[in-house]
């Protein structure tokens, strides 16, 4: 970006807690909101095999109004609506979410479905044929929330939820910017009750994202790029750490850090919109093969997303490749971007990751349904190189299968 390049940054309040004992500050954020009637949201698993939900309603108190939890692995709508119908019976008036990425999404959908009048369906974005997809607006005030986290998840701090559908099986995408927390936790205790394997595909997906936006057709602003380097040099840093030190508390944090630094990068103006073809495969890919995580979704579509932008993207992702240290200067930009794209490869393999659909449980029926489902997602209509038919996407796919 050139010196007298203007741009617009934006930012949102949020208070972040992190390290021993951050949870003893969750009593002094609920008195921030003023809140009377604390709902928390969580899986089974967090409430059963831990004890982080003893410590999260002894810091709440006689203001816990109740429990749900019964977030579910990508947020299916069943499950967000019996979330709704016992939060309004609860008089909610503040989610506590208490997990990783599904608790949080279910949270925003049950503040989201309990304002607003219509159904998820009815809220969703929609695609008209051969138009931009349609967002429709959700004005009605909302519910504050507060993330006591425990993966390094990139949902934490988005203003779109994604639910799924059960008689589609396709992903119903809400916007909200309402919807973003008021605060976060990182408690050291807490992020380490989730097993290396979720902490470690949680971070594949923010590593995925930071590839994405240091990748984009135009380098990002200065504030955002700083973000995105700095997140990118957490993951180099802390992602091989994951399984070999699984009791450093510090390993969970520095990741989670650099989740947040990534969708800040987002709010400062970074996009990923030359990634876009990454997002919507694997949106569909871990949606359908409930096998696949979601960081197996991404370790698995990264690279091939990368080499299928190679020639329409070359320059942004030549410029990825000098960041991460594989371009040389015998290269010219479209063998620089294949090379980013081994790189990445190289780095999923080096953590264990799936590579390989077979891997996940696709068998090849399934690759049509991935691709055609993809079609339909959002991220696919920002991607630098036009998507005209599913079976671009299949071949994609048939890369690695």
């Amino acid at each position: 970006m050139a010196a007298n390049d203007s741009f617009r940054a934006v930012t949102f309040p949020v208070r972040v807690h992190a390290g021993s004992r951050a949870l003893d500050r969750l009593s002094d954020e609920v008195d921030r909101t003023g809140a009377k009637r604390v709902f928390v949201v969580c899986g089974q698993s967090l409430a059963r095999f831990t004890s982080l939900l003893d410590r999260v309603s002894e810091a709440l108190g006689t203001r816990l109004a109740g429990v749900f939890d019964g977030a579910e692995t990508g947020s299916p709508l069943p499950s967000v609506e019996k979330g709704v119908a016992q939060a309004a019976e609860a008089g909610a008036d503040l989610i506590v979410a208490v997990g990783g990425g599904s608790a949080v999404v279910t949270a925003r959908a049950i503040i989201i479905l309990l304002a607003e009048n219509g159904s998820a369906q009815d809220l969703a974005t929609k695609y008209p044929a051969g138009l931009p997809p349609v967002s429709p607006r959700l004005t009605q005030p909302k519910i504050p929330n507060i993330l006591v986290l425990t993966t390094p998840t990139t949902a934490a701090t988005r203003a779109g939820t994604a639910v799924i559908d059960p008689e589609s099986a396709h992903r119903l995408e809400l916007f909200d910017p309402k919807t973003r927390p008021s605060a976060i936790f990182w408690d050291s205790e807490a992020m380490l009750t989730a097993s290396p394997q979720l902490c470690l595909s949680a971070a594949a997906s923010c590593y995925s994202g930071v590839i994405g936006g240091l990748q984009a057709p135009a380098q990002a602003n200065p504030l955002a790029q700083a973000d995105l380097l700095h997140a990118l040099n957490l993951m180099r840093d802390n992602l091989p750490l994951v399984e070999s030190r699984p009791d450093d508390d510090s390993v969970r944090i520095n990741l989670a850090a650099a989740a947040f630094l990534y969708n800040r990068a987002g709010d400062s103006g970074a996009t990923g919109g030359g990634f876009g073809v990454v997002s919507a495969l694997a949106h569909s890919l871990d949606t359908r093969f409930k096998e696949c995580s979601h960081g197996a979704a991404y370790s698995i579509l990264t690279a091939p997303g990368m080499r299928f932008n190679a020639e329409a993207n070359a320059s942004g992702l030549a410029r990825l490749a000098s960041i991460m240290g594989v371009n040389r200067d015998s290269y010219d930009d479209h063998t620089a971007a294949l090379a980013a794209a081994d790189e990445v490869t190289g780095t999923f393999m080096s953590l264990g990751m799936p590579m390989r659909l077979t891997e996940v449980g696709v068998d090849a029926a399934g690759i049509k349904m991935i691709a055609e489902d993809a079609m339909t997602d959002y991220g696919l209509h920002r991607n630098v190189r036009p998507v005209q038919d599913a079976s671009e996407l299949e071949d994609v796919l048939n890369e690695v299968y």
